[in-house]
């Protein structure tokens, strides 16, 4: 039924024991364990980059985890709201609760299949999947410090003599693996959850994590009477790279974020004006034209400034300071000053048509003489 699971687990397993058995021999335990070893971290390898994804989605959950309580308090009463709410707002920050999860669940038919594979190397079995009468006879001759790789604790007796060993050698083999692995169970927990946002704990959270932190360790110590050596190596291994790739990936994830937070505070710092410096107003003035129906502001420059004349021409008389206007025919005309109203005072402009003439003659008559 699960062959689909069981056939690649066996397929990794025959070509790390084809590598080790070259060099410690085929039916040495060191080369079978450390095949279990290297079958582990090549599967952990694979599923390197769905961890970084379940490790940047926790933490975009912590983010936003008090949006999140402000939803579950506001709608608590309209749980179908509440389920409507939570998912516009992953859809809005990309992030989603099952990808935290899904390294977690890719683990469990690794898991099943080598347990199953393990398990299966029986006397008397022809074949294991991928592994042929050969292989199988290899792996039950296989002894680590006297015990076989298939061998538990609470195995019978008459088991273990099947394949020349005896409880006190299992015991000692499986005990240290045992508690080994608890304790990298128990690390890999707290340095997760060390990494928690205070923020988004709630009651659910603390009892998950108690249950990480020291339920789970326990329950290893506790199923490790079950499970064979060859399993617990495999647990050991797992919990070692899990540890080794938390410090990596946390380390990784913190560093650029620190360099995100600088490049964003030297980018303000460059754009703040400098300290004393006053601010460019010319910049700041809007170049774009008068909205409609506002008048234009006078122009300065048409208004203030008359073009002056070239050298050496003389200028025009100004009919207004004159208050005479030349006609076509030569003659000149009083025109004089405007009156308010618009009209042209005549008495004022026939006296200084007179004054005019008689000045003119007084000089003529001085020259004369």
């Amino acid at each position: 039924m699960l062959d689909f699971i069981y056939y690649p687990v066996s397929f990794i397993l025959w070509c790390w024991h084809w590598v080790f058995g070259h060099v410690f021999g085929e039916s040495s335990g060191i080369a079978w364990a450390l095949g279990i070893v290297f079958l582990v971290w090549t599967l952990r390898a694979i599923m390197f980059k769905p961890f970084v994804k379940q490790v940047r989605s926790m933490r975009t959950m912590q983010e936003f985890a008090p949006e999140i309580k402000k939803i579950q308090k506001k709608y608590a009463s309209d749980r179908q709201r509440q389920a409507q709410e939570m998912q516009k707002l992953q859809r809005e920050h990309g992030f989603s609760p099952l990808g935290g999860c899904l390294p977690m669940l890719l683990q469990i038919p690794v898991f099943i299949g080598l347990f199953h594979v393990l398990r299966s190397f029986q006397p008397g079995h022809t074949e294991n999947y991928f592994f042929d009468a050969q292989g199988v006879e290899s792996y039950i001759d296989a002894k680590l410090f006297g015990a076989g790789l298939s061998n538990f604790i609470t195995q019978p007796l008459a088991q273990l003599e099947a394949v020349g060993t005896d409880r006190t050698s299992v015991i000692i083999v499986s005990i240290p693996l045992m508690i080994l692995a608890s304790i990298l169970t128990h690390l890999t927990a707290r340095h997760s959850v060390e990494r928690q946002n205070p923020e988004s704990a709630t009651a659910q959270t603390a009892i998950m994590n108690k249950l990480t932190m020291y339920i789970f360790p326990i329950g290893v110590l506790l199923f490790g009477f079950f499970f064979p050596i060859g399993l617990l190596i495999y647990w050991l291994a797992n919990n070692s790279w899990t540890l080794m790739q938390q410090r990596f990936v946390y380390r990784r994830i913190d560093r650029e974020e620190a360099e995100k937070k600088t490049a964003a505070i030297e980018k303000r710092t460059s754009l703040a004006p400098k300290p004393g410096a006053k601010p460019d107003v010319a910049k700041k003035r809007p170049t774009t034209a008068p909205a409609p129906g506002t008048k234009p502001a006078p122009n300065a420059k048409a208004a203030g400034s008359a073009k002056k004349p070239a050298p050496g021409v003389k200028p025009a008389p100004n009919a207004k300071a004159t208050g005479t206007a030349r006609p076509k025919d030569g003659t000149t005309k009083s025109t004089g000053p405007a009156s308010s109203n618009g009209a042209v005072n005549k008495d004022d402009s026939t006296d200084s048509g007179l004054s005019a003439d008689r000045s003119r003659n007084k000089n003529t008559g001085r020259k004369k003489r």
